[in-house]
């Protein structure tokens, strides 16, 4: 049967697996966060609208995790590492901070580790600050495509604040934060310890961080009320009861309008990688376009679309510093990479309202002679839509930069293609439409916000994390021209931190570029 509609809550919650998968936390504790919180919420007192607002706002705490990924993978060796890491510290007890030191970086090995902790010490005031302003710019980015009332997307500005004022980026004090981002900071430290050591302990790790790190009222209320707040998390599905459980009017898109939500999931995924910048929405519309002229029905045509938006959301949980490896992989990096189209089918079946997709985009890896992977699915296997995304993920991946290689053209692309339609590998008539597509480029539009051609060109490389002489480099103008183009740049668009230019030039189409 078709689906009429579409809970958009249900979407959310793929993004919330999404970025469990991005910070190395258990697959559902964004959605234990949610049920927490809402119960935390109702047993305040708080009306239904306020509710919703920290509905969403614990549903997706962690929307802006991939925002200093790269930066993160490139400092620390291990951006999900770092992030699991980082979110257990307790700055504002001594004696805990010390020996979660102790423990700091331990995934580089002993020779490593004493060197990683002491890059943390120094940079933290400084870097911490960026990355925490990065994941406000990227909430704040998204929140309005989600759909998220404003008071979520305020707390998800809020999320590294603390009550005892130590937090980041702005040292926000007590009620100065909002509180749906004080219950957020509440539930989502009686998940973490929870999950890891029991109930009880969790009532002891929150009423230890009461006062510093947290609301001392709020865990008051926690603890009076635990048996119910934490009854939440006895359901056998966390999923069906957190849209059970969105309080308030449930918001509904039909699938044919999935795409706004969808390419919100895109956008935080490919953050993950600074060449990875646009990706999804580059084989999204080559999908598009290549399902016309193959004389796809308008319905199936969305479909692929929003599979194509998705395909790559399991990318979130590899390491970003595999995307950007600029050497040869090893055997284990390569086992994580293949393991990215396991976690994309998995994260869609969990949702209702995205399952029919999961086939299609958890298929890209897949060939005809069965050499490819998740499940090494043979052409028989394969709809006509699993083939077109197929050979749309290579020849928008043969286009586009990569960390060990420039992009090729597309008349290279088009013949390193046929290759493997030759080999066996792809399906002949999804390539020969691809190829068609992708001829057939629409014409450049007026470029968004009033940029020039080369302040576009210098945004593309500044969202790729390039250094203000390395643009200058590329574009053979003076580092001074590209500090005065970059100013120009953040003032059109409104933004301030290389990840929410990022997000600018993949909403507005002009990544990859």
């Amino acid at each position: 049967m078709a689906i009429s509609t579409i809970r958009v809550s249900e979407v959310l919650a793929a993004l919330s697996l999404t970025t469990d998968l991005a910070t190395g936390m258990p697959f559902e504790k964004g959605l234990a966060t949610c049920l927490v919180a809402t119960a935390l919420a109702d047993e305040i007192g708080l009306d239904s609208a306020d509710c919703r607002v920290v509905f969403h706002a614990a549903l997706l705490g962690a929307v802006g995790c991939t925002s200093h990924a790269t930066e993160n993978a490139a400092i620390f060796g291990d951006d999900i590492a770092f992030e699991t890491a980082f979110k257990a510290l307790d700055f504002g007890d001594a004696e805990v901070f010390g020996a979660q030191m102790a423990q700091f970086g331990s995934w580089a090995g002993p020779e490593k580790q004493p060197k990683m902790v002491a890059d943390f010490l120094r940079l933290a005031p400084t870097t911490g600050a960026v990355a925490a302003r990065s994941v406000c710019e990227v909430s704040k980015a998204l929140g309005p495509r989600l759909g998220l009332p404003e008071g979520s997307v305020t707390a998800l500005s809020e999320v590294y604040e603390r009550w005892d004022g130590l937090g980041i980026p702005d040292h926000e004090h007590g009620d100065e934060i909002s509180l749906p981002a004080r219950i957020l900071h509440v539930a989502e430290q009686a998940v973490q310890a929870h999950g890891a050591r029991g109930r009880g302990a969790a009532v002891s790790e929150l009423q230890r961080r009461s006062g510093g790190h947290l609301d001392p009222d709020l865990v008051s209320a926690f603890v009076k009320g635990a048996d119910t707040v934490f009854g939440r998390l006895d359901s056998p599905d966390l999923l069906a009861a957190v849209v059970a459980a969105e309080p308030g009017l449930p918001a509904v898109v039909v699938p044919s309008e999935r795409d706004r939500l969808c390419l919100a999931l895109a956008i935080v995924v490919d953050l993950k990688g600074r060449f990875l910048l646009g990706h999804s929405a580059h084989v999204a519309g080559l999908s598009d376009r290549a399902g016309e002229l193959s004389g796809m029905s308008a319905d199936d045509r969305a479909r692929l679309r929003a599979a194509a938006l998705l395909h790559d959301i399991g990318r979130a949980a590899v390491s970003s510093s595999v995307w950007d490896r600029p050497g040869p992989l090893g055997a284990g990096d390569w086992e994580r990479v293949r393991l990215h189209a396991y976690w994309t089918d998995r994260i869609l079946r969990r949702c209702p309202g995205l399952a029919d997709l999961a086939d299609i985009a958890s298929g890209h890896h897949e060939r005809l002679d069965g050499s490819g992977y998740h499940r090494g699915c043979r052409g028989r296997d394969l709809s006509a839509a699993a083939k077109l995304l197929a050979a749309a993920d290579v020849f928008a991946a043969l286009t586009e930069d990569r960390p060990y290689r420039p992009a090729h053209s597309p008349g290279a692309a088009a013949s390193i293609i046929a290759e493997e339609v030759a080999g066996g590998r792809l399906d002949r008539d999804a390539c020969a439409a691809v190829v068609e597509a992708a001829g057939l480029r629409p014409p450049r539009r007026q470029w968004p916000n009033d940029l020039t051609d080369r302040e576009v060109d210098v945004l593309r490389l500044a969202a790729r994390g390039m250094s203000n002489r390395k643009i200058a480099g590329e574009l053979v103008v003076s580092e001074r021209t590209v500090g005065h183009h970059l100013a120009h740049i953040y003032d059109k668009i409104g933004r301030r931190t290389r990840a929410g230019a990022a997000v600018f030039a993949m909403e507005h189409g002009l990544l990859p570029g």
